[in-house]
């Protein structure tokens, strides 16, 4: 990912909130291939072999759990040895509950195991930045603002300067702190949204709720104030 600098800092801040538009309606159900339809049935309560199934589902998961730790591995060299794979089996453990709540939710669009495995992905990834940030400082406060990449380099300051000081003071005066600490920790310090979700003991929806609401606050006291915010937006 590349780094936050001064010349993409206010599209990064202040993105077009996305449209109120009505929730897609759900994709309609596939024929399911014959092995897809026997994992169904298989893991259904009361199937006779369903305890064989969810061995063998639990096998799968955990493969898709430890490659995704596999393939974090060099970033997380700092971990004991065993608490790698300690992650992907509870990574796999936390990813077979997922999939049999959701059961009704397969629609066959895939084949159940690649539906199934992505589950184990998405389990080990959240857990692995969550240890990744384990022993690390979130940083929340404004102040966090300085250690952007660019944000005082003078072959920038002229062209964005006046730009950037007038998104300091609208953060200050126009945003809550609560909103404040969130877009800095998210927007500007790459914090993981569920790394902060933890740490502040809120969900990822209520933090997206107010990343949202913080830009487009942000965005409408600039405008009112005559600022021409696609000037910190960076050439395609």
């Amino acid at each position: 990912m590349r780094p936050v600098t001064a010349a993409s800092l206010t599209p990064h801040l202040m993105a077009d909130p996305p449209a109120d538009e009505p929730a897609a309606p759900a994709p309609a159900r596939a024929e399911l291939d014959p092995a897809s339809r026997a994992w169904v049935a298989s893991l259904r309560a009361g199937a006779p072999d369903r305890d064989a199934a969810i061995a063998r589902l639990h096998d799968l998961l955990l493969r898709g759990a430890r490659f995704e730790a596999g393939r974090r591995r060099d970033s997380l060299r700092f971990l004991r040895p065993g608490e790698l794979d300690d992650i992907a089996r509870e990574a796999a453990d936390d990813a077979l509950l997922a999939v049999l709540r959701h059961l009704d939710d397969f629609r066959g669009l895939s084949r159940f195991t690649t539906w199934a495995y992505k589950f184990a992905l998405l389990e080990a990834a959240v857990k692995l930045r969550k240890r990744s940030w384990q022993d690390r400082e979130v940083p929340v406060e404004a102040g966090a603002w300085e250690a952007v990449p660019g944000a005082g380099d003078p072959a920038h300051a002229a062209e964005f300067g006046d730009l950037l000081r007038a998104v300091r003071q609208t953060m200050d005066t126009a945003l809550t702190p609560h909103q404040r600490r969130v877009l800095v920790a998210l927007a500007l310090q790459g914090v993981p949204i569920d790394v902060l979700a933890d740490r502040l003991s809120t969900t990822r929806g209520a933090l997206y709720k107010t990343l949202h609401d913080a830009r487009r606050r942000l965005r409408r006291e600039l405008a009112a104030a005559g600022y021409d915010l696609d000037l910190g937006r960076e050439a395609p």
